[in-house]
Parts: structure tokens; C-alpha cells; sequence
């Protein structure tokens, strides 16, 4: 079947990032099809003119018959945890899945890929923003997720560089916004944040971004990205006691004052991981987390905005519109 000329595949279009991406493109005229698990809460996706393929990326022939006929693919899909009791599970959707996917995609003749990474898969620049040439290798990468998305890139630029893939990287740093039903480890700090859940914080940094911004690099990233390239698709630099207070001025409680220690931690994140063993509940708080909290994950996204014409929103829009959102769906009570 040849692609057709407005047809664009969208996976993990029931999470966070992939239901924006859905939004986006719908907005801007395009026929959607988004590859689900039979299993999946589809909440994101009511009202949305979507053409629904189930499958998943464990399912090989699946993958085959959702990117037939696209013309574009957006490969968002990701197991996106902190913490997973079987690290296995992770790799085969992230990595393996990956590549199934990617290789359907350059069977089928589609146009353009663009492959969602992270900015997980960067290096770090201590007191400064790294950008997309900041070197990391796979023993930089703390925990399985960010292992995973480290393979799956390579994976991805494999596939460019010995295959002819049109793929183009994007690596989204920490979006926050609405559809995080979930929701993700930084919306589950924004929630427990807005309950006035969190007493304490320890002194790291994240680069927020609204998720309607990074959905919008997304699409401008199939329309003007380079072929192997990768962009980050960041917004603000802060530090965590200056997210916790837009968290707190959102809505109406007195920001945390007690910074605590990261050695202090390692012992709470030990006790947490032993009890979801026994429980089968996701800790609260981990070794690898706090492992990470250690260093301040700043980013730029000059590159995005010169090639891409990528306009970010401010940061304190972004969390405060993920706030909203809790509140509206009922998160907050």
C-alpha cells in the first residue's frame, strides 16, 4: 500500500507526550493512527478522530500492520519507570521494540521517523547546560531506563546511518502538562507537591517543559529536522526548590523549607525498593532516583530553536497548567 499522503502513526499515543502528539497533529490537519495495547487506558484518546490499530511493540506483526500505508511515524512509545522489578521487560519494550518498530517503518517505504528519546541519554556539564554534542557513554547511564533509552538511540542512528532510515531524534527533557493520567515520576512529584505531600526536597534540577511544546517539536521536527540528527526539546532550568514553589503558588500552600541531604535518602530508598518487592507497588522514592537527584539535569535547547524554530513556553505555564489539570480530573482531593 503506498503511504498516504496525510496518514501519521503515533505510539505510546495513550501517555503523556504521545496524546499530545495525537492533539497536535490532529490540529494540524492530519489523518492519526495510534498503536495501543488492547489493555491500555485510552482515556487520552476520548473524542479524538483517531484510527485505533491494536498491538504493542512486543507484537512484531503488529508493528507491520500499524505503519502500513503512514506516511510519517512518531515512535513515542516508552516503559518510562524509575524503578522496575524486572529490568528485562524494560529493555524488550525500549530497545528491542525499538528496532521492530523502526525496521517495519523502513520496510514500508514511510517518509519520515522521528524517534523520541530523552535527554536521559545526554551528558551532564556540572554548574552548565549540555547540549546535544555533550559526550556520555553507556556507563554514564544510572538505572535501566536510562540504559534503554541509551540503546534504543543507538539503535535509531544504526538504522540512519547502515539502513537509510529518515529518522530524525528528538530528546524531550522533563514535560509536564495535562493527559498525565498515570501519572509520570515528575508528574507524581508535581501531585504529591500540590497535596503538600512533600515536607522535605534535596538540592537537584530538572529542565521542565510544557508538553504541548515538546508535541510542537515533535511536528516540526518531521518537517525541517535533519536525517540522524537529535534535538533536545527542553524548555527552563530549575532547581527543585524553585519547581516546588511554582507547585506551591499554584496552589495556595507555603513552599517546603527543610533541604535535606542526599546520603540521608539512601537508606529510606533502600527500605522502599524491599517493600514494593514484597508488595508489588512502585516505591516513592529510589536508589536509582536518588542516585540521579545528585546531579542537576540542565539542558539547552538553542540547536531545536535555530533548525526547528522551537519556541518553548515558561516553565512556571507548564506547571501550572499540570496543576490545573490534577485539579480539574480530581487528582488533588
Amino acid at each position: 500500500m503506498p503511504p498516504s499522503p496525510d496518514l501519521s502513526l503515533v505510539t505510546g499515543a495513550t501517555g503523556l507526550v504521545g496524546s499530545a502528539v495525537v492533539r497536535a497533529l490532529l490540529q494540524a490537519g492530519h489523518r492519526v493512527r495510534v498503536l495501543v495495547r488492547t489493555t491500555s487506558n485510552r482515556r487520552n484518546l476520548v473524542d479524538l478522530s483517531v484510527e485505533i490499530s491494536e498491538g504493542s511493540l512486543e507484537d512484531t506483526q503488529s508493528l507491520a500492520c500499524a505503519v502500513e500505508g503512514c506516511r510519517f511515524v512518531y515512535h513515542v512509545a516508552a516503559d518510562y519507570r524509575i524503578w522496575v522489578p524486572d529490568p528485562a521487560t524494560m529493555f524488550r519494550a525500549n530497545v528491542q521494540g525499538t528496532r521492530d518498530l523502526l525496521t517495519a517503518a523502513l520496510k514500508a517505504g514511510v517518509e519520515r521517523v522521528v524517534y523520541t528519546s530523552s535527554v536521559a541519554t545526554l551528558g551532564l556539564i556540572p554548574g552548565a547546560s549540555a547540549d546535544e554534542t555533550t559526550p556520555s557513554s553507556a556507563g554514564d547511564m544510572i538505572g535501566p531506563y536510562k540504559r534503554s533509552k541509551f540503546e534504543a538511540e543507538e539503535v535509531a542512528r544504526e538504522l540512519a546511518q547502515d539502513h537509510g532510515l529518515p529518522v530524525v531524534i528528538v530528546n524531550p527533557s522533563t514535560p509536564v502538562g495535562p493527559g498525565d493520567i498515570k501519572p509520570t515520576p515528575t508528574g507524581r512529584l508535581i501531585l504529591e507537591a500540590a497535596r503538600g505531600q512533600m515536607p522535605a526536597f534535596v538540592d537537584t534540577g530538572l529542565n521542565i517543559v510544557h508538553v504541548d511544546d515538546v508535541a510542537a517539536g515533535h511536528l516540526a521536527a518531521a518537517e525541517k529536522g535533519r536525517i540522524g540528527e537529535r534535538y533536545i526539546l527542553g524548555g527552563e532550568n530549575m532547581s527543585l526548590a524553585e519547581i516546588l514553589a511554582e507547585v506551591s503558588r499554584a496552589v495556595g500552600r507555603r513552599p517546603p523549607r527543610l533541604r535535606v541531604p542526599h546520603m540521608m535518602l539512601f537508606p529510606v530508598a533502600f527500605g522502599a525498593e524491599l517493600a514494593a518487592r514484597i508488595t508489588g507497588r512502585e516505591p516513592f522514592v529510589t536508589l536509582d532516583g536518588v542516585r540521579m537527584s545528585r546531579k542537576k539535569m540542565y539542558f539547552t535547547s538553542d540547536k531545536a530553536s535555530r533548525e526547528l524554530g522551537y519556541k518553548p513556553r515558561l516553565a512556571r505555564e507548564a506547571i501550572a497548567d499540570a496543576v490545573a489539570w490534577f485539579d480539574a480530573n480530581g487528582y488533588l482531593q
